[in-house]
Order: structure tokens, then C-alpha cells, then sequence
């Protein structure tokens, strides 16, 4: 299965999407800010891969002007319900649809690793203002809780993946490019939490690109074994997540 396949499949789940995936705690913005040392109120920012509009409902909240891009029919249709007065434009972060020097903040809220660094990163450049900043983000699994570090081994061996909160090497490289740019990039983890019904926790784990690439009856094998084993963890039927967010930071001069 291709990178491509797999970035697009969230277009035929993007109610599910939208309905299930956790959104990001406060910090993840006050250090944005602090890191660009000025408030978002007012920031022209462009929301790259804004797919349901998760964070682009959060950047609106701290008062920027937002203009989100999204390359998928499905996740642009359900954003559109949701944020029907925000403007969304098609597109990737490869070849961003946006003038040059228009922008104060670029993010990528769990969108970065499906681009191609050798060219988004310079996109990133060309649109950025001086003194604009890049910021992408993961919610990655916090490894340092027993049952969640077994379901992550759990999910790997079932979809013949890597463990999606291992630390990614796409981190690395965006580091050592934003580098080579001439950046100052700082890295930040952020750790926060979520209670949700049982029903939203495997809702939300078949919303992930590896699930729904292997079909609804390679996913529904999983998680209805799944719902054995965590209802015996959690009987009164909610799940406490919890969630490390991995910020960087990469300001242009």
C-alpha cells in the first residue's frame, strides 16, 4: 500500500474522522506563541493538511485569520460543514497554493510526514513572512502507560506497520533541513489527556490510515478483540487516553 493510498484513505472516513480524533491541548498554541514571541490574534495562518479542521477550530479560537489547505474531497466537504465560514483552498504542502511572503504561521496539525521535505520545507519558506514560523504537530501515544504501549504494539503487528508513536525519522530530517534553511527550530513534548466512551476510543483507532486501508473486515477482527480487552481494563465502559504532543518550531529570519 502506498504513501499516497494511505493519505487518501481518510477521505472516504472523514465523519469518522472528524467525530472521534482527539483535538490538542492549549499548550500546543501558547508555545507557538511564545516561540514567535507575539499573540496569534490577528496572524494571517495558513492550516496545511486542515483535514476536518481539528486545529484550525483551535488557531480561530486564539482570534487568527485563518485560511485552511486541504488536498481530499471528503475531508474538504466535512470541513466545510463544520467551519462553513473559514475558507479552505485545495492543495498540498508540496506546491502551496498561497503568494510568496503572505503568511505569519504555517501549521501541520498530524499532516507533515505525508509530504515530501525536499519540497515542502522550501514551500514553507517561499510563502513564510521574516520572522514567520512553521510549526507541525503529533499527538503520539504515551508510551510510559502499560496498556497503551501494549495496544500500540498490538495495532503494529496487526496492520504490519511500525508503531505510529515511535519517534519518526521525518522529525530528524525536517530538523536538519529547517537547519540547512537557516532556521531556528525548537522541539517541545507536550502531555495531555482525554476520557471517551469506549465506543470513541475504537472509533478513533479505525480512523487511522492503517485501519481503513485494510478494509472494514480486517478492522472490525481487531476491534472487537479489542473491546475484550479493554472493557476488562476499564469496566465502567471509559477509556483514559493520553496523548504526548511532539511540536517543532521553525522560525524564518
Amino acid at each position: 500500500m502506498t504513501t499516497t493510498s494511505r493519505a487518501h484513505s481518510f477521505n472516504e472516513a472523514a465523519a469518522q474522522y472528524a467525530a472521534n480524533r482527539p483535538s490538542y491541548p492549549p499548550a500546543v498554541l501558547d508555545t507557538i506563541e511564545q516561540i514567535m514571541d507575539r499573540p496569534l490574534v490577528g496572524a494571517r495562518v495558513a492550516d496545511v493538511g486542515a483535514g476536518t479542521g481539528i486545529a484550525t477550530v483551535l488557531l480561530r479560537e486564539r482570534g487568527a485569520d485563518v485560511l485552511a489547505v486541504e488536498p481530499g474531497d471528503g475531508m474538504t466537504a466535512e470541513f466545510r460543514r463544520t467551519l462553513p465560514d473559514t475558507p479552505i483552498v485545495r492543495g498540498d504542502g508540496n506546491a502551496l497554493p498561497l503568494v510568496d511572503a503572505s503568511h505569519d504561521l504555517i501549521t501541520y496539525a498530524q499532516s507533515w510526514h505525508w509530504t515530501d521535505i525536499t519540497r515542502s520545507v522550501p514551500e514553507a519558506l517561499r510563502v513564510l513572512r521574516p520572522g514567520g514560523a512553521l510549526a507541525v504537530w503529533w499527538n503520539t501515544s504515551a508510551l510510559d502507560v502499560p496498556w497503551i504501549a501494549a495496544q500500540d504494539e498490538r495495532i503494529a503487528h496487526h496492520c504490519g506497520v511500525k508503531s505510529p508513536s515511535k519517534e519518526r525519522p521525518d522529525d530528524d530530517r525536517a530538523i536538519q533541513l529547517a537547519g540547512l534553511a537557516g532556521l531556528s527550530v525548537t522541539r517541545r513534548k507536550l502531555r495531555w489527556s482525554r476520557a471517551v466512551p469506549l465506543d470513541t476510543h475504537l472509533a478513533n483507532i479505525g480512523s487511522h490510515s492503517a485501519f481503513l486501508v485494510l478494509g472494514e473486515a480486517g478492522a472490525r477482527a481487531f476491534l472487537t478483540e479489542e473491546r475484550g480487552r479493554l472493557g476488562a481494563i476499564f469496566p465502567e465502559g471509559m477509556v483514559e487516553e493520553t496523548y504526548v504532543v511532539d511540536l517543532l518550531v521553525a522560525v524564518r529570519p
